[in-house]
């Protein structure tokens, strides 16, 4: 296989741990490659599609805010890129631009690695892009939404076509998992309280610097937590695997963000 040009495309990017574990990938697959990170504008996002239909690159994720272009840029979409509306991964394929959202995959691996139990009912919390993912992962499940703007949240469920019920923001579900698809955490802020007493369970889907106080909360009181990095790697694994037909165990991805993290230099 010929040098594989990955890249992580959007706006920021500087904080992006993607290069962390698809440079573990590559290596564990013996494959001669990069994986760079490309803060872009709207523009940015037309030169990298124009790189990729160039073979300048072979594939890219993509991070917010430029999911909705990816999919708008791509010639073929996938199902799942059609239903939530954004794409996180592109590659050529048969001379078409191809784009895919794994973030369903990342949610599913971060469920399981969790141990999240599968009966409970799911509270989801936010209604962009994320939470459209993890609605599509979640879909058999019995599901809340729950975004600050109430017809945000009934456009989301029926924009991706899931059986799923709108709540009132801040209105608790006992015992349910929580599904932060929401910035709230990343900056150190607080869910509201109410949800967070009665949760059975919490799943980040985005990542920062260190625990979220849901986080804290959470595993203080010995309940299950799937932090923003299991998710990074479920999405990464099932991208990397499109890219480049191996599927690389998500260990080897998991052991490259312990070390990253051990590193007295690292920065995320």
């Amino acid at each position: 296989m010929a040098f594989l040009h990955l890249a992580v495309l959007g706006d920021p990017v500087a904080h992006s741990l993607s290069p962390v574990i698809h440079a573990a990938a590559l290596e564990f697959a013996g494959l001669e490659g990069e994986y760079t990170r490309r803060r872009v504008d709207g523009q940015g996002m037309g030169r990298a599609a124009a790189d990729l239909r160039s073979g300048r690159l072979t594939g890219a994720n993509v991070t917010m805010p430029h999911k909705a272009l990816a999919a708008e840029l791509a010639d073929r979409r996938s199902e799942a890129v059609v239903r939530s509306g954004g794409a996180n991964t592109l590659w050529m394929e048969e001379g078409r631009l191809h784009a895919d959202s794994t973030d369903p995959d990342g949610v599913r691996f971060a469920w399981q690695h969790a141990r999240l139990p599968d009966e409970a009912p799911v509270l989801l919390l936010g209604a962009g892009a994320a939470a459209a993912a993890a609605l599509l992962a979640l879909s058999d499940r019995d599901v809340r939404v729950a975004a600050r703007r109430p017809e945000a949240a009934h456009d989301l469920v029926a924009r991706v076509g899931a059986r799923a019920a709108v709540a009132p923001w801040g209105r608790p579900v006992a015992g349910a998992v929580l599904v932060n698809a929401t910035p709230l955490g990343m900056g150190g802020e607080d869910l509201p309280a109410a949800v967070l007493e009665q949760a059975g369970g919490l799943l980040e889907l985005a990542y920062g610097h260190g625990q979220t106080p849901a986080e804290m909360a959470l595993r203080a009181r010995n309940l299950p937590v799937a932090s923003g990095e299991l998710m990074l790697v479920g999405q990464g694994a099932a991208s990397f695997a499109i890219w480049t037909g191996v599927e690389v165990p998500p260990t080897v991805m998991l052991e490259a963000l312990a070390g990253h993290r051990d590193q007295p230099t690292a920065r995320p």
